[in-house]
């Protein structure tokens, strides 16, 4: 989840509205994650339902924004650096994510929802968060919660995970290719895609974050393309300035997250035809009006730059809270209505909680690291 302002030359365009979108996509997923818990597993029912495919989104920014940041730049950069670069830009707060998720979580304790957690001794815990600190995802033989995850901690680790895969292909293979062959490509991922999204069972997209063999050809299904049509998107089309597109993209993006399942129960590949136009089709038109966008005035600037400030730290943290709400809505058997008053605060703590992270522990470590290894700032 690359900050689209973080390029070697600062007289580069900066995509403050594409910075800004990332924190709308990352508030929308959090809402979503606060109000699942009530869905019972049934998607179908699920509030905000569209949420998921934010991660989609992010994976597409984060190819555009490489591209932009980057890919003029190999003359003047190792693989050596990049690699230095992408791990001081993201691992300091997978780091205190993880730890988040470990201080929290014998408070998640719920038998209904979290059947391990009784089971899982301290070692096992530390043992888990030393290993979550890599970022190397663990197998269901180490989960140390019942649902799977390679990052049992963290849930939402898991894209970072795939983030860095993206950020490998990217220095090895994708930068070098010609735009037809990248083109290839993204048509041949397009396909996977809508394969995955309307012939598969669910109806859906939602998935990836497990190494069960189906969840990790999913989690990559779900990578190649929008990471692959962001880098395309960028190359290809040009950019104009000047466009006040801030508030029109922010409200395209929340509608599209947040709209309704498609199909019902005996209809599913109506949502998954749903899921796959968005990404192929709808989020590449949102970043490019957002690259276009230049935002006015003091107010706006400021509070566009505060969404980009906090949608990677907000993204990264907030679940260890969301899984400790949800447990308790789990063991008291409350209702939408009778829990979602405490899921205020828990979105409000989220936010808090990734400011101060930001400000308290991310900032104040990456510039240490930049200075220890890198000799431009990062």
């Amino acid at each position: 989840m690359e900050t689209p302002s973080a390029s070697f030359n600062d007289s580069k365009k900066h995509l403050l509205v594409l910075d800004a979108l990332r924190g709308v996509a990352s508030i929308v997923v959090i809402l979503m994650h606060t109000v699942e818990v009530y869905c019972g597993g049934d998607y179908h029912k699920m509030f905000i339902n569209h949420g998921y495919l934010a991660v989609d989104f992010f994976f597409m920014l984060s190819g555009y924004v490489m591209a932009h940041a980057y890919d003029d730049r190999w003359d003047r950069m190792t693989m050596l650096d990049f690699c230095k670069r992408r791990l001081i830009r993201l691992h300091p707060l997978i780091i205190l994510g993880m730890t988040f998720g470990a201080l929290f979580f014998y408070f998640q304790e719920s038998s209904l929802l979290f059947p391990k957690i009784a089971d899982t001794s301290i070692w096992q815990l530390l043992l888990i968060m030393l290993i979550g600190y890599t970022l190397i995802p663990v197998p269901p033989s180490m989960d140390i919660r019942g649902w799977n995850e390679m990052h049992p901690l963290n849930g939402p680790a898991w894209s970072l995970f795939f983030e860095y895969v993206a950020n490998v292909l990217h220095v090895l293979i994708l930068r070098k290719l010609p735009n037809l062959i990248l083109a290839i490509l993204v048509f041949l991922a397009a396909v996977a895609l809508f394969n995955a999204a309307v012939y598969g069972q669910a109806g859906d997209i939602i998935g990836g974050w497990s190494l069960e063999p189906e969840q990790l050809k999913l989690g990559f299904t779900r990578l190649l393309y929008p990471y692959m049509a962001g880098m395309l998107l960028r190359r290809v089309v040009k950019v104009a300035d000047g466009k006040n597109t801030f508030l029109l993209t922010s409200a395209l993006l929340v509608f599209v997250l947040s709209y309704p399942r498609i199909g019902g129960y005996d209809h599913n590949w109506m949502n998954g035809v749903y899921d796959a136009l968005i990404i192929i089709a709808v989020f590449p038109v949102i970043i490019y009006l957002g690259a276009i966008g230049e935002v006015r005035g003091v107010t706006a600037q400021k509070v566009c730059t505060f969404l980009g400030d906090i949608s990677y730290p907000l993204y990264i943290t907030h679940f260890p809270l969301i899984y400790l709400y949800s447990a308790w809505v789990v063991n008291n058997n409350l209702s939408i209505g009778q829990g979602i008053w405490a899921g205020i605060p828990v979105v409000l703590g989220s936010i808090v909680l990734a400011y101060l992270s930001l400000k308290f522990f991310d900032i104040p470590v990456r510039k240490w690291l930049a200075a220890r290894f890198m000799s431009i700032k990062s």
